[in-house]
């Protein structure tokens, strides 16, 4: 596949919009992370749903055999955000979003080695050691800055580390049924558009404060529509385009935009450490994209 520029834009584009999500997050404090999480993926994946319709329709007699798959990554789906938006709560934008990124690529060659059989070779174990010592450094430099203390830094890795395992569970379900002959808009629609579904009940039971003031509804507004429904349909444009090795080093401009946002717009602040171990995950990530061509890490 040659590369195309439109599909290299729509992916990096589609990049620098995850990016933003943890900052505008912090923008309404006062809205629980769980809401915002269920607002956001609930009303993007919903939206992916319906614009999915007519290939759902066309697909339904491929999707009732693996209706399992369908239902482990709507599941994923939903865990996902809430996971997610509680680690940057707790943890900061820059920590929480570089702890997702790095753990999934990892979760996903796990499952794919247990799974799928597929054999991990040595640069694999290099890279992961690459990410799992940047990651050290990221999170001992945040520990120190941190004044909500050590036990909430450490509750935010933690559920970061909840938020690339089910990423990870999400990417292998959809990637699946991919193989089994469902086309990616049906097997989007179908995990995503669940998902979303399954976040309304927490939706309602937590997204009051999102209704308090004009702010906090345009946040919301703003996760649902840009990031998780554009976002995704931006990167689906790009995968039709790009080789999906050359998609996935392309989207590592995330973690990068966050903590560069994390520091320009929230005020937060990384030390050389930090840098340095958000450099190591880069390049921990970057080497386990490129030489493992089998496993996609694929964001939607």
């Amino acid at each position: 596949m040659k590369r195309s520029w439109t599909g290299t834009g729509a992916v990096l584009l589609a990049g620098v919009l995850w990016g933003t999500t943890g900052t505008a997050a912090s923008f309404a404090p006062a809205v629980p992370p769980i809401a915002i999480g269920a607002f956001a993926m609930g009303v993007g994946g919903i939206l992916q749903g319906l614009i999915a319709v007519p290939a759902l329709w066309a697909s339904r007699r491929r999707l009732r055999p693996v209706r399992g798959l369908v239902a482990l990554g709507a599941v994923s789906v939903a865990v996902y955000p809430l996971a997610f938006y509680a680690s940057m709560r707790l943890a900061g934008v820059a920590v929480g979003t570089v702890i997702t990124i790095a753990s999934a690529p990892i979760f996903s060659a796990v499952l794919e080695r247990l799974l799928d059989k597929a054999p991990l070779s040595g640069r694999w174990y290099g890279s992961a050691a690459l990410a799992i010592i940047g990651s050290a450094a990221l999170c001992f430099s945040r520990l120190q800055a941190n004044d909500s203390g050590a036990a909430a830094t450490l509750s935010g890795v933690g559920l970061g580390l909840v938020a690339g395992a089910t990423y990870a569970l999400y990417t292998w379900a959809v990637q699946r049924l991919m193989r089994r002959g469902v086309e990616r808009p049906a097997a989007m629609g179908a995990v995503f558009g669940l998902g979303g579904l399954a976040l309304i009940p927490v939706l309602v039971a937590t997204g009051e404060p999102i209704l308090d003031s004009p702010a906090t509804v345009s946040v919301a507004i703003y996760m649902a529509l840009v990031p998780m429904f554009l976002g995704y349909v931006l990167f689906g444009i790009g995968l039709a385009r790009v080789r999906a090795s050359s998609a996935t080093i392309l989207t590592l401009c995330e973690p990068a935009v966050a903590a560069i946002l994390a520091v320009a717009v929230v005020g937060e602040r990384l030390s050389p450490l930090g840098w340095s171990g958000l450099a190591l995950i880069g390049a921990g990530l970057v080497v386990l994209t490129v030489r493992l061509p089998g496993v996609r890490t694929v964001r939607a």
